[in-house]
């Protein structure tokens, strides 16, 4: 993978009285035949920046546009808000506030990739104005779905490996460092399997322990151990009136297992899939060659507005 871009720019937008920061890359043209690429990325609550290789996808003179949601990263924290204030639909209309903002609104892609990829069709369902296509990397149709999987894959760790994360559990000491080792072990099968992390990966997670709000409040303490307010989220039943052209992506040594985005596949009309081989969770940073390729001819072959319906 080449070296990430410098961007272009930089910038804060004002929503719900705190700030947003963005990050451009490339330039945002309206007469452009590229329409811009919006990133939205995952946690909730994991900052950008593990999602900076996806500026490889501005190769091809189109902009590609990264933000930190609300409470963290560069935008506002907010370590005392109410749990309450941290929701589906907070996020979806600081989504709609950036494109608004940055003049891009009425017609970009939007790809969303784990937690992002939850929050973007959400977005489609609620808004979608302007949207060109989706595409969903990473990301489970519902918790639940998610949940499973992720007992699944944590029953073939190690066995010292999972009664130390079961024994931490039930003692409510996920904070500790032995819980964090163990956790590792997972998260280096299914989460990023290049290791040691690359160092814009490494910031996201050092972001998240530095200020876990959002995550904590959402998710919880570790990928999969989910016990906060998305817990019992599902968008299974509803994806069928998503009408843009949708491309589902996942690696094949994913948290992500199929079970949890096969609804995507077969709910949304049109809908296709891509596994990427030797990945886990961030085929972008893991085989980003192949990411880049996919992705982008996906991207050109939707520049001009194909709406069903």
């Amino acid at each position: 993978m080449s070296a990430i871009p410098e961007p272009s720019r930089t910038g804060t937008i004002e929503f719900d009285g705190h700030r947003t920061w963005y990050r451009v890359t490339g330039e945002l043209d309206p007469q452009s035949p590229r329409a811009p690429l919006l990133v939205v990325h995952g946690g909730p609550g994991a900052a950008h920046d593990y999602c900076l290789a996806m500026t490889s996808l501005a190769g091809d003179d189109r902009a590609v546009v990264h933000y930190d949601q609300l409470g963290c990263g560069r935008s506002t924290h907010l370590p005392d808000a109410d749990p309450a204030y941290w929701t589906v639909g907070l996020f979806v209309r600081e989504l709609r506030t950036v494109v608004d903002a940055l003049g891009i609104g009425d017609r970009f892609h939007l790809l969303g990739q784990s937690w992002g990829g939850m929050l973007a069709p959400e977005f489609m369902l609620a808004d979608g104005a302007g949207v060109l296509s989706l595409t969903i990397a990473d990301s489970p149709a519902s918790m639940p779905l998610w949940l499973a999987a992720a007992q699944t894959l944590r029953s073939r760790l190690p066995a010292d490996v999972q009664d130390t994360l079961t024994r931490h559990e039930r003692a409510g000491s996920t904070d500790s460092a032995e819980y964090t080792e163990a956790m590792n072990v997972f998260y280096a099968r299914h989460v990023c399997r290049v290791q040691p992390l690359p160092a814009e990966v490494a910031a996201t997670f050092a972001q998240i322990e530095q200020d876990p709000t959002v995550y904590h409040t959402m998710n919880g303490p570790s990928e999969f151990h989910v016990i906060g307010s998305l817990r019992d989220w599902t968008i299974v039943d509803r994806v069928p009136a998503i009408d843009v052209p949708t491309l589902v992506l996942a690696g094949a040594h994913d948290e992500a297992m199929p079970s949890t985005w096969q609804p995507f596949v077969d709910g949304i009309p049109g809908a296709r899939c891509h596994v990427f081989a030797e990945s886990s969770h961030m085929p972008h940073v893991e085989e980003n060659d192949a990411f880049t390729a996919v992705v982008g001819a996906f991207l050109r072959d939707h520049d001009t507005p194909a709406r069903r319906g």
